[in-house]
Formats: C-alpha cells, sequence, structure tokens
C-alpha cells in the first residue's frame, strides 16, 4: 500500500505542492466526496481556502461502474465517445443518464454547500484534487468546467494515478502533480489501506470547518 488512507495522502500530495503556499490567488477545490479529505489537508499545508467541484460519473447503464463519461458542476459533459459506439450506446440512453446524474449533483450542491455560492473561480490557481485517477473521466469533466470559468492557472493534483492518465492530463491543464503512478495500476482503491467511502457528514463537516476558517481570517 502506498497510503494508510486519504489523509496521509493528502499529507504526501500537500508536501508536492510547496510552491502554492501562502498565496492570496490559490484555491483547492476537492472532487467530492473521496477527494475532500485528501483536499482538506492540501488546504491546510498551503493556508488555502477548500471548496469543491461537483462531478458525477456516467455509467453504463445496467453497469454503473463502467464509465462513459462525467457531468460537471455548471452542466459540462464529457463523453467517451469511442466506449459509446463500442457499446452501441443510444442517444437516449445516455441522455437518461445524464439526467440522473444532474439531479444527484443538484442534491449534493444543496447539501454539501448549506446555501454558501459556489466560489469565482476568474483569474484564480485552481488546484483540483481527488483521491486518485484511473481513466480521468470526471477530473476531465471537472478540468473543462472550471477552464469555461477563465482561471489564471489550472493544476490538477492526486496522490495516485495511472501513468497514462497522469500524462494525458499534461496536455490539458498548466501542471499536474501525481505522487504515485505505480504499474500495474489496477485501480485507485487498490494503493491504500483504508479506501473506505467517506460520508456525506464527513463531507459537510470538512467545509463547514474550512468555511469558518475563512471567515476568521
Amino acid at each position: 500500500m502506498l497510503f494508510r488512507d486519504r489523509v496521509d495522502a493528502g499529507r504526501k500530495l500537500a508536501a508536492n505542492l510547496d510552491a502554492y503556499a501562502d498565496r492570496q490567488d490559490v484555491i483547492v477545490l476537492a472532487l467530492p466526496r473521496g477527494g475532500v479529505p485528501v483536499a482538506w489537508e492540501v488546504a491546510q499545508a498551503l493556508h488555502a481556502p477548500l471548496d469543491i467541484f461537483l462531478v458525477r460519473k456516467l455509467g453504463v447503464p445496467g453497469h454503473s461502474e463502467l464509465a462513459i463519461g462525467a457531468i460537471a458542476s455548471g452542466g459540462t459533459h464529457v463523453v467517451n465517445q469511442a466506449v459509446v459506439e463500442q457499446l452501441n450506446i443510444t442517444h437516449e440512453q445516455l441522455s437518461e443518464v445524464a439526467a440522473e446524474e444532474l439531479i444527484e449533483l443538484a442534491r449534493r450542491e444543496k447539501a454539501y454547500r448549506d446555501n454558501r455560492p459556489a466560489p469565482q473561480l476568474r483569474d484564480q490557481t485552481v488546484i483540483l484534487v481527488d483521491d486518485g485517477l484511473a481513466t480521468g473521466s470526471t477530473m476531465l469533466a471537472a478540468v473543462k468546467a472550471v477552464q469555461e470559468q477563465h482561471p489564471a492557472r489550472v493544476v490538477v493534483a492526486v496522490p495516485v494515478a495511472a501513468v497514462e492518465t497522469c500524462e494525458k492530463f499534461q496536455q490539458q491543464v498548466d501542471e499536474v502533480i501525481c505522487v504515485q503512478t505505480p504499474q500495474p495500476f489496477y485501480a485507485v482503491g487498490s494503493w491504500y489501506d483504508n479506501f473506505s467511502q467517506t460520508s456525506d457528514d464527513e463531507v459537510r463537516n470538512l467545509l463547514a470547518t474550512a468555511n469558518e476558517q475563512r471567515t476568521l481570517r
């Protein structure tokens, strides 16, 4: 195992982001739910604000664990056209999956933010954090949605990733930090001793604490 848990992973990731510490233009955005405890450690180490950027995987009908794309806050869609064509997924099926995930996206926005407004990202240095990248489809949706808000710089930062996925993002963003790129990769959870699911309550509590810290500064 590379990491004991997401806290350990977040601390090791933060050690690779020293260049962004104590800067007024930096914001750390976590991909819920698993990315939140990782991003919390990063934000604490960098003395940066923490928020979330919501993304939902679009799964193959009947096989939801297999991603055919993702949808992000603001309605940005990313679709893996090769998989769609290979599995003969119709436009109607894709639209139905996207509609279901939009409902869940809205639920999580309301549940996690507690009516706090989404952060303004224009001219900011945005560090997007998740607990790892396999295919990267959800992170890609987040990147494209964030870029539509005209940030100054976009950084993708994860503790562990498939090497080809890490390389792919080097063409998409300003900087990519992948602490470990083991081969063969298998799955993100394979590299954690404890990869238990992050709860909604944990996400809410970490975000509320981060907001309180921001208010006190």
